[in-house]
């Protein structure tokens, strides 16, 4: 076990390392400029724009900006702009070229809103579904069994983001059943940052169950076939144990692969849910820098999404060993 976690860290943190490097150099190939969007629409002359681009390290050749960068992240830097220079402690991602502030404190600002969101969805539709689904394969045939697979496929059909702001209009403007969304800090009132997000958790967590009572169904119904849950109805195993015991376990192990991705997915942040909502997250924070090639923020956004899916993926190996016996981490 401990030999496959090394091997497995190990190749992890290539693959963040040949994401960041592509990024890196995907950035100054495309047509971006973040000058234009410092300087603004008032005095941009090519004197202006020459000297933002100094000061932004930006005329040094790209190598040079490469090496200056992942060198900063591991023992940190000194960053000169705007001829003043600032301390950038490792882990140094930068300075953001619009906002003029750390990136690393930019993302740990907004990882807790991320988080928040994603966490509460994630209680909702894991609970939801996975009950939903393995009620469905027991009840395999029936009237409940074919209604709620035609309702999670109806749901399903619908684009996330018009199912989140017909949400938001109904639910909390015109009618007032949710209270309007926002963020607040859980240290300073749990209460609010319970109210603020529960109207995103909700509609978030049911698009997501709807997917969920598919996979648990479609992996229970497998299970209940196979010669272990027959040899254990054969030895007069109740019919709750049978199931929960033995075919819902097994059928969980697909399952928690597919929740593993989708989780890392919500955690680096979920766009339309943030904008709808009103909720400052990292996705939000990774599109508007796009927008402004703000390239410090965008690698920033790049290396936290790429750690995060290798880490819950190693997770979600490790998960294997104990949700079903017959697979071995040699």
């Amino acid at each position: 076990m401990f030999g496959y976690v090394v091997r497995r860290i190990v190749a992890g943190l290539a693959v963040v390392l040949v994401v960041m490097v592509l990024s890196f150099f995907l950035f100054f190939l495309g047509p971006s400029r973040p000058e234009y969007a410092i300087c603004g629409d008032r005095n941009c002359t090519p004197d202006r724009l020459a000297d933002i681009r100094t000061s932004l390290s930006l005329d040094k050749p790209v190598p040079e900006q490469f090496i200056e960068y992942f060198t900063g992240i591991a023992t940190g830097r000194e960053i000169h702009s705007g001829g003043f220079v600032k301390p950038c402690p490792a882990p140094c991602l930068g300075y953001s070229f619009v906002a003029d502030e750390p990136v690393t404190q930019m993302i740990i600002t907004r990882i807790p809103v991320t988080i928040s969101v994603a966490l509460g969805a994630m209680v909702i539709f894991s609970i939801v579904g996975v009950t939903t689904g393995a009620f469905a394969a027991i009840h395999r045939g029936t009237i409940w069994d074919k209604t709620l697979v035609s309702g999670s496929l109806m749901l399903t059909s619908f684009p996330y983001y018009l199912v989140a702001l017909l949400a938001a209009i109904y639910l909390t403007i015109q009618y007032s059943i949710f209270p309007r969304s926002s963020y607040t800090p859980l240290t300073e009132n749990p209460f609010e940052w319970f109210k603020g997000l529960l109207l995103p958790w909700v509609v978030l967590g049911a698009v997501y169950a709807t997917a969920y009572a598919r996979y648990t169904r479609a992996a229970m119904v497998e299970a209940l076939g196979e010669d272990f849950v027959r040899t254990a109805r054969a030895k007069g195993l109740s019919v709750r144990r049978v199931h929960f015991r033995h075919a819902l376990r097994a059928g969980l192990t697909s399952v928690v692969t597919i929740l593993g991705l989708d989780l890392a997915g919500l955690l680096t942040g979920t766009v339309f849910t943030e904008q709808i909502f009103n909720v400052q997250g990292l996705g939000l924070l990774a599109l508007n820098a796009v927008g402004t090639g703000d390239l410090p923020v965008i690698m920033g956004s790049v290396m936290y999404a790429s750690f995060l899916l290798v880490a819950l993926n190693i997770v979600v190996d490790i998960v294997y060993s104990f949700l079903d016996p017959r697979v071995r981490l040699g």
